[in-house]
């Protein structure tokens, strides 16, 4: 794809909306919500980096496959529900008034503040290059903190959100 196409491309995805959340519903404040993070899915890094040919490897997927159904059927069955879902990251194998910045990409947690912000790091749902399981990052939004925990896909599974992060999300 040409620079010039490109151009069109994001020209015309400009200006557009999305209806899932209506503003007269979410305009304005209504108390502590939940959103869960989850990152670096990454499909194909898992087989590539398990034979050391990161370069070329990358053409089988079902282990991420499999890892992500888990973890979206751990969110499933969480209740309250979360507000929404953020998947960031790599998505595929492929090498090359804040207070939080969330990120993935770096497959382990880790993190760290800078003049009171906060950079969280989430590890990945798939390939680790780390001592972290599998997992996702339960982020509670209150009107005064964000809280956030990182749970591994059979913790999240099993026993859900626990009840420091859920009495947050029940105030109001």
């Amino acid at each position: 794809m040409s620079t010039a196409e490109a151009a069109g491309v994001f020209h015309k995805a400009r200006n557009r909306t999305l209806d899932a959340f209506p503003a007269e519903k979410e305009g304005e404040w209504k108390g502590p919500f939940y959103f869960i993070l989850g990152t670096d899915p990454q499909f194909g890094l898992m087989k590539a980096w398990s034979t050391g040919d990161c370069d070329n490897g990358g053409d089988e997927w079902g282990q991420e496959i499999r890892l992500t159904e888990q973890a979206v059927q751990a969110v499933n069955k969480l209740n309250p529900k979360p507000k929404f879902f953020v998947l960031c990251g790599d998505l595929i194998h492929a090498m090359p008034g804040v207070k939080a910045v969330f990120s993935g990409h770096y497959h382990r947690n880790a993190g760290g503040t800078y003049q009171n912000l906060d950079m969280v790091v989430s590890s990945a749902i798939g390939c680790q290059l780390g001592l972290d399981p599998h997992g996702l990052r339960v982020v509670v939004v209150t009107a005064d903190k964000i809280v956030h925990r990182y749970y591994s896909l059979d913790e999240l599974s099993e026993k859900g959100i626990e009840d420091d992060l859920m009495d947050l999300i029940k105030k109001k």
